[in-house]
């Protein structure tokens, strides 16, 4: 049986301040496929419209491609239909009216408007809405080369040939889902055992500044979950949708499943830190080894790294987070203070998140968490 103690919870460096450039240029590098994908998109979406398909003017050909690409993680499908949706829409409007008003800028000041009015009224939103209108300014804006066809039909054509080309490289070239959730999860849980570290510190020193600290570092760690959620969005889909990643569904589905509970983990973490400040603040007796189980809820969290890592069963992770909050239980005094009480309900708190995000059910949680 592995120790808490013995296992090495990775460390990875978090940046204090801006990117130095050795940092964007590893951020390029980890970029290859997006670079890759943005280029054969764009060449091969232009290719076909022009070529295949013989539109003079296939500017919006590519241009689907990379929104498909860039702005659908997560929901790419979707992205490709409120393109293709809003792309349509605005066609339909611009067309019927330039027909009848000809070109011109009060004339694209009614088309615009009548555009979007239509979109709402169908009940287009975000990108389909924003498509819609863009679509209807172009049609207005760039008068059509002689021959080159029915501009309603070749704009809606092009959107369909972008989106799906972007979709393709998706598909084709799809970046590692594992091993981009790991790198968020980990990046999450590294600091939030740093702050329970923290914690653990202020209750030995008896530091309310250093619980400040910490109450400081838990709140800044918003845009860790919110990387750390967009990431699960997008990971999800390419699983689910490349077939070349299809065997990574398993694994990608175990860190995908844990982010709502990391989520509330963090939250129960800000409340203990909080709690924490509080007790040292008013001179409250410090309950004993309520340290020592804030340090073994520190020491859960980097066995549980490590095992969804591994795909492992968990089992030692769960036992080390009943353990910590068996400890805070019996840290807390019989005459315990409220501030006292609520960092021991906290505890056990952020271990019940932590065993929910193992895949354990709330009766099962109940049944490890009854102490006498």
């Amino acid at each position: 049986m592995r120790r808490a103690r013995d296992i090495p919870f990775r460390r990875l460096r978090l940046p204090s301040g801006g990117e130095s450039l050795t940092d964007r240029l590893w951020t390029v590098r980890r970029r290859w496929r997006l670079l890759l994908r943005l280029s054969l998109a764009t060449s091969l979406a232009y290719f076909i419209a022009t070529e295949v398909l013989g539109h003079r003017q296939a500017f919006f050909a590519p241009v689907a491609a990379i929104v498909a690409l860039i702005s659908g993680g997560g929901a790419r499908v979707r992205t490709v239909l409120e393109l293709v949706l809003g792309v349509s829409t605005g066609v339909l409007v611009g067309e019927l009216l330039i027909l009848g008003i000809g070109r011109g800028p009060w004339q694209m000041a009614l088309v615009v408007a009548l555009a979007v009015v239509v979109g709402t009224v169908l009940g287009l939103t975000g990108l389909a809405l924003t498509q819609a209108a863009t679509s209807s300014v172009l049609l207005t804006a760039v008068v059509p080369f002689a021959g080159t066809g029915n501009p309603a039909v070749t704009r809606f054509l092009d959107a369909l040939v972008g989106g799906l080309v972007g979709l393709a490289m998706v598909l084709l070239v799809p970046r590692n889902p594992v091993r981009d959730i790991d790198r968020e999860v980990q990046k999450f849980l590294t600091r939030l055992a740093l702050v329970l570290n923290g914690v653990a510190a202020a209750l030995r020193d008896g530091d309310a500044v250093r619980a400040d600290r910490a109450l400081t570092d838990a709140r800044n760690m918003q845009p860790l979950v919110d990387s750390m959620t967009a990431t699960a969005n997008n990971v999800a889909e390419v699983a689910r949708i490349s077939p070349l990643r299809w065997r990574q569904r398993a694994h990608v589905q175990l860190y995908t499943a844990t982010v709502i509970d990391l989520d509330n983990a963090v939250r129960d973490a800000r409340v203990l830190a909080r709690k924490t400040s509080a007790l040292l603040r008013h001179h409250e007796e410090v309950p004993a080894d309520m340290a020592l189980a804030v340090d073994a809820l520190a020491a859960a969290i980097g066995i549980f790294a490590d095992d969804l890592s591994e795909q492992d069963d968990f089992e030692e992770a769960r036992g080390e987070l009943v353990q910590a909050a068996r400890m805070a239980s019996l840290a807390l005094p019989s005459a315990a203070t409220m501030n006292s009480a609520s960092i021991a309900a906290q505890i056990r708190s952020l271990a019940a998140d932590l065993l929910y995000a193992s895949g354990y059910t709330r009766n099962e949680i109940d049944e490890r968490l009854e102490f006498d």
